[in-house]
């Protein structure tokens, strides 16, 4: 069922609502919300801390020529630790040149 609150953005799907993401459902690891500059949007990545998420990066902002359109994107933190640990296993797997450059 699409997010209600908040009218459609040309270009963008509607974030699933946060109820969709119970027990019976895996939570994706990574979320971009997009949407005029509200309080419902506020609400959206609110909910979405709520549940577990952290912010990742900046939030970003356009101005359409006629409101302000932002954007936020929010990880779970295992997929930071897990990209984390994907980084420090290839760096690893690098070979060492013997001046302090892999």
């Amino acid at each position: 069922m699409p997010d209600a609150s908040a009218p459609a953005v040309p270009g963008t799907a509607p974030a699933p609502s946060p109820a969709l993401h119970g027990s019976a459902e895996e939570k994706l690891a990574y979320r971009l919300f997009t949407g005029p500059d509200d309080r419902a949007f506020c609400e959206r990545v609110s909910a979405a801390l709520a549940d577990g998420y952290v912010l990742h990066g900046s939030p970003a902002a356009t101005f359409n020529g006629g409101s302000v359109i932002v954007a936020q994107a929010v990880v779970l933190p295992a997929a930071i630790a897990s990209a984390d640990a994907a980084v420090a296993n290839a760096v690893d797997d690098l070979e060492f040149d013997g001046e302090g450059h892999a």
